[in-house]
């Protein structure tokens, strides 16, 4: 599918290596977002998905993104300039790395669906592959650089494979990063968990713990799924 619509907005994604998935819908949707936030930064845009979620949900004056790869930049830019909140959205083609080291802005919520698969044992180098690799940055640096950018009120979120919950979830406590929110989420009520959600800031707090099951034993959406994304989809 070329274009993807959405009840407010439509992303354009011939292109962009990472299509619309269900992993940024999902984060996109549960993503606290405070009612003051100001300025809100999407890392690794891709079609801007996240920043326009973000937009349509907030009233935030500045919400900036940030995209390595030229052709998903480019397909993000059209995206936001035909979405309604053109004036508040921008998307920077730069790696994070070299973002953190030049803007000066503090981000009152960084959101972000990162690479995660682990360069060394994947084979194909397909587009979408290579758009997902940790090579280019890892969970470390993510880290890192989110911190960097954050405002100390600030909170940041990733979706990331279940399997590697714990280990991310320790490597940002002990960078200062506290965990605040967690939503588990599986394909139907007996499979494996398969994704978390996962929002920290610098505070520390009692963590909020959730589950989430996509899809009942008839097939279709779970009651949950549509009542978290039911702004968005436009099937709900």
């Amino acid at each position: 599918m070329s274009t993807f619509h959405f009840k407010q907005f439509s992303i354009n994604q011939k292109q962009s290596a990472m299509k619309v998935g269900t992993d940024s819908i999902l984060l996109g949707s549960w993503v606290n977002i405070a009612t003051d936030v100001d300025s809100i930064l999407d890392i690794g845009a891709g079609t801007g998905i996240l920043a326009l979620m973000s937009a349509q949900r907030s009233g935030a004056m500045t919400i900036d993104a940030v995209e390595i790869d030229e052709t998903a930049h480019i397909e993000a830019v059209t995206n936001f300039e035909n979405s309604p909140w053109a004036d508040r959205l921008f998307c920077y083609h730069a790696s994070l790395q070299n973002f953190a080291k030049e803007i000066d802005e503090k981000y009152d919520l960084i959101i972000a669906n990162p690479p995660f698969f682990d360069s060394s044992k994947i084979e194909s180098v397909s587009s979408r592959n290579v758009a997902r690799q940790m090579h280019k940055l890892s969970h470390l640096s993510l880290l890192k650089n989110t911190m960097e950018l954050l405002s100390k009120s600030g909170s940041c979120a990733f979706v990331i494979p279940y399997e590697i919950e714990i280990g991310f979830i320790d490597l940002a406590q002990k960078l200062g990063l506290f965990t605040q929110r967690i939503l588990r989420v599986k394909d139907t009520e007996i499979a494996e968990y398969k994704r978390s959600l996962l929002q920290f800031s610098f505070e520390k707090s009692i963590v909020e713990i959730d589950e989430l099951v996509l899809k009942k034993k008839d097939k279709n959406y779970s009651d949950a799924f549509i009542e978290l994304t039911k702004d968005f989809y436009r099937d709900f």
